[in-house]
């Protein structure tokens, strides 16, 4: 199978990329490679891909049209992966048109590309963001989430809807994911994790927000990636049953659906913190403050349509994914233990 990831340099991306070629896939990858974070962690990720069979390169920003549309040509992919987009929910607050941008007229242009050249199935990065003001725990697809509280998930709601409209328009098989808050070895500057951790090591305070009173489905790189591989193998298809007098959020007449993500067991913020102590052998300076706008004070996956569909179940806890995350950041850092 010949796959397309966009946002290849990036962290899901990346590991996504690796895992493929494991399997045999032919991966190209695209990225704009921008400055949003440390540009060297970008490229690092892509040396280790580049010398790898199957994989081919682009430095491509999604929002050019033109060159969009003649990867696509050229290409004749059988699946998109579609990763690439402008993150982060604080971020939308300072700088929004970066999001419109990426996130709305980059999607277009995938969207078109998988149309004009007919790709077999294309999965979408959504987020768990989308749930917004949704207070009902676990969070489930079926759910309405018609109430966004930042930016950044309005781009990726309205990403599921673009999505759902190209499939009931020209029978694009789309798949959407919403991911919980993901981490692990390679992950991103601008996460929790790796800001605790270069804190702690550092010995700064670290930002503690909604004073410590956070709940989040922290979810492995490893297992998120597994369950992305298992969604590529199997296109979206019609719901039987699908009735427009009791629309299902999550389900489509059209070959459109959208999943849960996550690890379906979360973790309160303070044990997160307290595993990364252990993990680091130092304790954390904490400076508790309010909740920042645009965020929520927890997050729950409920995960037991994407285990019906394809067999997905998380296995990693908070105790070994940290370990595995500071192992690798002691590594690329040198940094003595």
């Amino acid at each position: 199978m010949k796959v397309l990831v966009t946002g290849a340099a990036g962290f899901i991306g990346s590991t996504l990329s690796h895992a493929l070629l494991d399997r045999g896939e032919e991966v190209t990858g695209i990225d704009n490679l921008n400055d949003y974070y440390d540009v060297r962690l970008k490229e690092a990720r892509l040396e280790r891909l580049r010398a790898r069979a199957g994989f081919v390169f682009h430095k491509l920003d999604i929002v050019e049209r033109k060159p969009m549309g003649e990867l696509f040509a050229a290409g004749k992919f059988d699946a998109v992966m579609h990763l690439a987009a402008q993150a982060g929910v604080r971020y939308s607050i300072e700088n929004p048109s970066a999001y419109i941008d990426a996130n709305i007229v980059g999607f277009l242009h995938v969207l078109e590309g998988c149309r004009h050249s007919r790709v077999g199935h294309l999965v979408f990065a959504s987020s768990s963001s989308v749930y917004g003001a949704n207070t009902r725990l676990p969070f489930s697809e079926h759910d309405n989430v018609d109430h966004p509280v930042s930016l950044y998930a309005a781009t990726k709601k309205a990403n599921e809807l673009m999505a759902h409209s190209y499939a009931s328009l020209y029978g694009l098989p789309c798949t959407g994911l919403r991911f919980f808050t993901v981490y692990g070895p390679w992950g991103r500057p601008d996460m929790a994790l790796f800001k605790f951790t270069e804190g702690i090591l550092a010995g700064r305070a670290i930002p503690v927000f909604n004073r410590g009173e956070m709940v989040r489905d922290f979810t492995y790189v490893d297992d998120i990636v597994e369950g992305v591989v298992r969604v590529i193998a199997q296109p979206a298809a019609p719901a039987p049953g699908w009735s427009g007098e009791q629309p299902d959020p999550a389900t489509s007449y059209a070959p459109w659906r959208m999943f849960n993500i996550g690890n379906n067991q979360p973790v309160k913020l303070m044990r997160y913190i307290e595993v990364l102590e252990q993990c680091l052998g130092r304790k954390a300076q904490l400076e508790l403050l309010p909740m920042q706008p645009g965020d929520v004070p927890a997050t729950s996956a409920d995960t037991g349509e994407l285990e019906k569909a394809v067999g997905y179940r998380p296995q990693t806890p908070v105790e070994i994914g940290i370990r595995r995350f500071t192992d690798w950041y002691r590594t690329y850092y040198r940094i003595a233990r």
